[in-house]
């Protein structure tokens, strides 16, 4: 169930649970029918820790990554996030959570294309009641970290697909959350960019003590994390030819 890359980071610190998820289902009604996506899931994720999820299409991966980053909630179960319980929180709350300590990275970037890269960087601090003089800094910080200090003026339409990545992810750093959630953020690029990528999620967990979940279908990127677990049809699984 369970594949841990130790020869790459060595053994994690397991003394804080992060992300607790205890009894966690979830579906969605479609006319007369309710389609289960995830089944009475158990999941502890530590603080540190860079958790890849692989498996199928349709097996819950991409509904679990929005239950634990609080874009969704489940139908039944606890979700644990820090010290905040996000399935006893209203749309509101969880929208002031998000703001302050999760950080998103999206297979297609998501990025406003009439905006230059640090005012994309800036939005998720418009959220919060920083002044413009300190968002600046927080902003030019998170460039700083992703090497595109030089490039902050550029709107998207001027970046290369590894730039524009590089820019979601000082989007996703600058509020300096807890958590990175990240949904295929390599899919859309080349081999060669998408190790860049990769090597960034790497030193931003070894270095600044990220703690990232991320979703991919590319088992090369399953490697670049310290563990890696599989779904299948809403549950934890064995993975197929792969030894746990």
């Amino acid at each position: 169930m369970r594949i841990v890359n130790k020869e790459r980071f060595g053994e994690i610190d397991v003394s804080e649970t992060l992300v607790r998820l205890e009894g966690v289902a979830k579906s969605y009604r479609r006319g007369n029918q309710d389609i289960a996506v995830l089944d009475a899931l158990n999941l502890n994720i530590e603080r540190g820790d860079f958790l890849a999820l692989m498996g199928p299409s349709g097996s819950g991966k991409s509904t679990l990554l929005n239950l634990v980053g609080g874009l969704d909630k489940p139908t039944r179960g606890s979700i644990t996030v820090g010290d905040a319980r996000l399935d006893q929180m209203s749309g509101g709350q969880l929208a002031r959570w998000r703001a302050h300590h999760v950080g998103f990275v999206f297979q297609f970037y998501n990025l406003l294309g009439v905006l230059s890269a640090e005012k994309n960087v800036e939005v998720p601090l418009l959220l919060t009641k920083l002044s413009k003089a300190q968002r600046r800094k927080h902003v030019a910080t998170a460039l700083d970290v992703v090497g595109l200090a030089d490039r902050a003026r550029h709107k998207p339409s001027e970046l290369s697909g590894g730039q524009a990545q590089r820019v979601a992810i000082a989007r996703a750093l600058v509020g300096d959350p807890d958590l990175l959630v990240c949904d295929e953020p390599t899919g859309d690029l080349d081999r060669s960019t998408a190790d860049e990528i990769l090597n960034l999620l790497q030193v931003l967990n070894r270095d600044h003590g990220k703690t990232i979940v991320m979703v991919t279908h590319d088992p090369k990127a399953a490697e670049a994390a310290r563990q890696t677990l599989y779904l299948d049809k809403g549950k934890l699984v064995e993975a197929q030819g792969v030894a746990a």
